[in-house]
């Protein structure tokens, strides 16, 4: 229901009209109270500040990609918990509580799509499901992706959001580091590139590996990015951070980020990438070529 389409008829003596539950967003960063349509519209943006929240993977497909042109891939690996980890509770039911919750087995979704109408290898990270950490699976995962990319001859674009490896898998996910490093630089051998898209947060072990290493990298803005989180930087250095240390605008401005650009522009911005590498006329070139080749 929509604010114009509650009725407006007088009220009788002592009623009350309430508003439907969720109708409103109170934006974190300035405290405006917004529509909550207008700000889902907006792409989980507050339409006052212009503050970047999270927002889910299916949704960043769905305004990202090509209407209906997403297939995902490797969505049933499961992690097997090597370590048979224990906390307060069991990692494999911490896994359980996830999918039942998220319905999806781990923290990324990779397939491929349409970005008007080029082809492209995506994956989108997911910090609701365990801070969108790495594990054996994400960088399974992340290598297939990679992999295909270089096979298909299709850029590679990842979105990441996360707070690193996966402390349940131990040393398995920190070898995810070298992995996705790994598959990346097969993929520069063939000259295919790779797009990283760095969202709040992305920090730890994906920092460190793959995400830093995209041959364009794309700041939203005010994202967190970096290895250690600032405060366990001030406290280990003791000494006060540069304002705004650690996030997007900073990182551009030391050549850590090749550009910031709002999420609404992402689409746009990054098929213009896409345009000059992949222009249209010599992949239709190409494709003549390959079929009088058969």
């Amino acid at each position: 229901m929509s604010w114009s389409e509650i009725d407006k008829a007088p009220l009788a003596q002592g009623e009350r009209l309430d508003t439907p539950d969720g109708l409103w967003f109170r934006c974190d960063s300035c405290q405006e109270v917004v529509y909550r349509k207008d700000f889902e519209a907006n792409q989980n943006v507050c339409i006052r500040c212009q503050h970047h929240f999270a927002i889910s993977p299916m949704e960043r497909i769905r305004h990202f990609l090509d209407r209906e042109s997403f297939q995902a891939y490797d969505e049933n690996l499961t992690s097997s918990d090597p370590l048979k980890f224990l906390a307060k509770k069991k990692y494999s039911s911490q896994l359980e509580d996830q999918f039942k919750k998220l319905n999806r087995r781990d923290a990324i979704v990779c397939g491929e799509g349409l970005l008007k109408g080029h082809p492209v290898q995506l994956g989108v990270f997911d910090f609701a499901f365990m801070g969108g950490s790495m594990g054996c699976v994400v960088g399974e995962k992340i290598k297939r992706l990679l992999l295909r990319s270089k096979e298909k001859r299709q850029a590679a674009i990842l979105f990441s959001s996360s707070g690193g490896a996966r402390m349940q898998e131990g040393v398995l996910s920190l070898m995810q580091m070298a992995k996705t490093c790994a598959a990346l630089s097969q993929l520069r051998d063939v000259g295919v590139p790779m797009i990283s898209v760095l969202t709040d947060p992305t920090t730890g072990g994906v920092a460190a590996s793959y995400a830093l290493l995209g041959d364009i990298n794309i700041g939203e803005p005010g994202a967190l990015i970096g290895f250690a989180g600032p405060r366990v930087i001030q406290q280990t250095m003791r000494q006060n951070l540069p304002e705004g240390f650690q996030r997007s605008e900073y990182l551009l401005q030391h050549g850590m980020l090749d550009l910031i650009c709002a999420r609404s522009e992402l689409r746009n911005q990054i098929a213009q990438i896409l345009d000059i590498l992949f222009p249209k006329s010599s992949q239709t070139e190409s494709s003549h070529i390959e079929k009088r080749t058969h």
